[in-house]
């Protein structure tokens, strides 16, 4: 047994740190599974893709605890997988113009998420306030092609028709990305702006932003490959790119008040899980580079789960127990929002 896959293993199974995380997380009603994060045998007889022997992996540090809370987190359109080295710096860019928008508008208190320390990284989103503000690899469907298509999270929305300006950037902060916003977000008052539900079962993110780590480039495509592939074994429909949503009605057209679009949104969302589709997209970086690959699973209901060590050998495990069966694998686990279940089974449970 290597190294990686008998620590993996001994943390649940073997360590009394590994069975108190299990029993901190289903305390606080997080649903969590027993199961092993590696399906295959060690060494593999599944003719896994794997990742060059040299690369550096950190299997020393405690992974979980090192995602930082966020309240919003956006996965901008760019086409590409790899960016400047800090996207938010990138002049001219969106991701910049919204980093800027985003420090004059909130005028919001430093939010302190009330985080359980004895489940760390695992938070609420409504008790956090930070924008998280990622590079995607997706493509914009955005009638104008100078504008860029936006995924909002966890509201898992779309939004298209956003101008890469500091105006655009403003106005996509006041109509969805203000704390004090909703689900609904706010009327836009412009007719190019337009929003949809994101209409997948689950999104699948991966680190890929090689002028950050190349770790994450290299694992970025291998688990893109590896992950289609066991989805599609399960029945599951998996896209690497955002379906154009352009002649489908958006929420806009839908409903003329708020109310009628909460629920116009929450229909939609809780009809997604049966859809079984999913969306694998390449991001920039997002921290914790050194515990590449990198993985976020985001379902309908907002749940987050924020992944690490992830290589071929544990996908499956993921597809069986976290997109198909809505719980978390503590192995791996990095940390994660709005994971509490209270009185509910599963992460897709509403």
């Amino acid at each position: 047994m290597s190294a990686l896959a008998g620590k993996l293993k001994a943390f649940v199974f073997g360590s009394p740190n590994g069975q108190k995380v299990y029993q901190n997380l289903k305390a606080a009603d997080v649903p969590v599974t027993t199961a092993d994060c590696r399906s295959c045998a060690n060494p593999c007889d599944q003719d896994h893709d794997d990742y060059p022997s040299k690369m550096d992996i950190d299997m020393d540090s405690d992974m979980l605890g090192s995602v930082k809370p966020y309240r919003r987190q956006v996965v901008i359109s760019t086409g590409k997988s790899d960016w400047a080295n800090e996207v938010t710096e990138d002049k001219g860019t969106l991701a910049a113009f919204l980093s800027a928008a985003n420090s004059s508008l909130d005028t919001s208190k430093e939010h302190k998420p009330n985080s359980d320390p004895s489940t760390p990284g695992v938070f609420s989103h409504t008790d956090a306030g930070r924008l998280a503000i990622l590079n995607g690899s997706h493509k914009s469907f955005s009638s104008d092609e100078s504008q860029e298509t936006v995924i909002v999270l966890p509201d898992f929305k779309v939004m298209s028709g956003v101008p890469p300006t500091l105006e655009g950037a403003e106005m996509l902060w006041k109509t969805a990305l203000d704390p004090s916003l909703g689900r609904a977000g706010a009327m836009s008052g412009s007719d190019e702006l337009k929003t949809w539900v994101l209409p997948y079962s689950c999104l699948i993110l991966l680190c890929s932003h090689k002028r950050r780590d190349k770790r994450c480039a290299i694992a970025a495509p291998i688990l893109e490959k590896t992950f289609t592939q066991y989805l599609e074994r399960e029945g599951w429909e998996v896209h690497t790119d955002l379906h154009d949503l352009s002649s489908e009605p958006s929420l806009e057209s839908q409903a003329t008040t708020d109310t009628d679009k909460e629920q116009l949104i929450e229909t939609q969302l809780k009809s997604l899980h049966v859809e079984h589709k999913a969306l694998i997209l390449k991001n920039s970086h997002i921290g914790g580079h050194k515990f590449a690959g990198n993985c976020i699973i985001y379902t309908p209901r907002g749940a987050g789960v924020w992944y690490g060590r992830v290589t071929p050998h544990e996908v499956e495990s993921i597809v069986k127990h976290t997109i198909i069966n809505g719980q978390v694998l503590p192995t791996i686990l990095r940390g994660g929002m709005d994971l509490a279940c209270r009185g509910k089974m599963t992460l897709y449970d509403w």
